[in-house]
C-alpha cells in the first residue's frame, strides 16, 4: 500500500501540518485504519480508495476518527495530482462530512468545504481555567471557540491540556482573535482525540471562516495559525460553504506491508 507524508498548508517541509496518505486499492477494515494511525502517530493519517471516477476519503488521528479534516484532505489532493495515475484538476472525495472537492489553481489546492458556524456559548470556570485566562467570547460548533484579545494573546497561549480534555463543551478548542498581518490567527487544541495541539487546522476553519466573515464584513480573507510549525490559509466565506485554501510539500513516500486479512 503506497504511503506519503506530506506538509500541508506550507510550501516547504518541516512548516504547516504533517498528515499520512495511504493509497488502498480497495476498502480497509476500520479496526486496521485506527492502528496504522496509531503506528503513525501523526495528528492525521488519510485513507484513500477509489470510487468511481472519485474516491472514499476516511480521516483517523491516532485515537478515534474523526469526521472532517482539512490539512489531510489538501495532502490527499496533492498525493492525486502529482503521483496518482490521472492528474485531474478537480477531484471529488465522499466524506462523512458529504461530498467533498478540492480544485486544483497553480499553486494552490482549494477545498470546499460544509460551513460550521458556531453559536454564542457561556464562558465557564473551567474554560478560563483552561486557558489560563478569561476569553472575552465563547461559541460553540463542533469545536469551543474562544476569543481572545489579540494577536500576542493567542501566540502566547500556554493551556493547561488535563483541563482541555475536561470541557464538556466541542471536540476541541479554538483559540482565536484579529491579525496584525493577516485578517485572523487562531490555535486548535485537540487532547480529546490525541492530538494536544494541531500545527494547522482545515477544518477549524470551517468554524472560523463564518465567524470572522461576520465581524469583519469580508468574504475573502487571509488567515494564520499560530503553532510552532505554523501555516497559512486563503479563505472565502459562502455562506453554507467554505473555501480553503494551502500550499503542500511532499517529506515522504513509501510503502506500507500490508496483510491479507486487512480488507473489508
Amino acid at each position: 500500500m503506497k504511503y506519503y507524508i506530506v506538509d500541508a498548508f506550507s510550501d516547504r517541509v518541516f512548516a504547516g501540518n504533517q498528515a499520512g496518505v495511504c493509497i488502498a486499492g480497495r476498502p480497509l477494515r476500520a479496526a486496521v485504519m485506527q492502528n496504522i494511525a496509531a503506528e503513525n502517530n501523526l495528528a492525521e493519517t488519510a485513507f484513500v480508495t477509489p470510487n468511481g471516477e472519485d474516491f472514499d476519503l476516511r480521516w483517523f488521528t491516532p485515537e478515534a476518527e474523526i469526521d472532517l479534516c482539512g490539512h489531510a484532505t489538501l495532502a490527499s489532493a496533492f498525493v492525486l495530482s502529482n503521483f496518482g495515475d490521472k492528474s485531474p484538476d478537480t477531484l471529488r472525495f465522499h466524506t462523512l462530512s458529504g461530498v467533498l472537492s478540492v480544485v486544483k489553481k497553480g499553486g494552490l489546492y482549494e477545498m470546499d468545504f460544509p460551513a460550521r458556524a458556531p453559536a454564542p456559548a457561556r464562558i465557564t470556570q473551567l474554560m478560563e481555567r483552561a486557558l489560563g485566562r478569561a476569553p472575552m467570547e465563547a461559541h460553540l460548533s463542533r469545536d469551543l471557540l474562544l476569543l481572545v484579545e489579540d494577536e500576542s494573546s493567542v501566540r502566547s497561549l500556554s493551556p493547561d491540556m488535563e483541563l482541555i480534555r475536561q470541557i464538556p463543551e466541542g471536540m476541541a478548542v479554538i483559540v482565536t482573535a484579529k491579525g496584525d498581518e493577516v485578517d485572523f490567527v487562531s490555535r486548535f487544541f485537540a487532547p480529546k482525540v490525541g492530538i494536544p495541539e494541531d500545527p494547522v487546522t482545515g477544518s477549524s476553519h470551517a468554524t472560523l471562516i463564518p465567524f470572522w466573515a461576520q465581524r469583519l464584513a469580508k468574504t475573502s480573507m487571509t488567515a494564520r495559525q499560530l503553532s510552532k510549525r505554523g501555516g497559512t490559509l486563503w479563505c472565502e466565506y459562502r455562506m453554507d460553504r467554505v473555501k480553503i485554501s494551502g500550499k503542500a510539500a511532499l517529506y515522504l513516500s513509501g510503502e506500507i506491508l500490508e496483510q491479507p486479512d486487512w480488507y473489508a
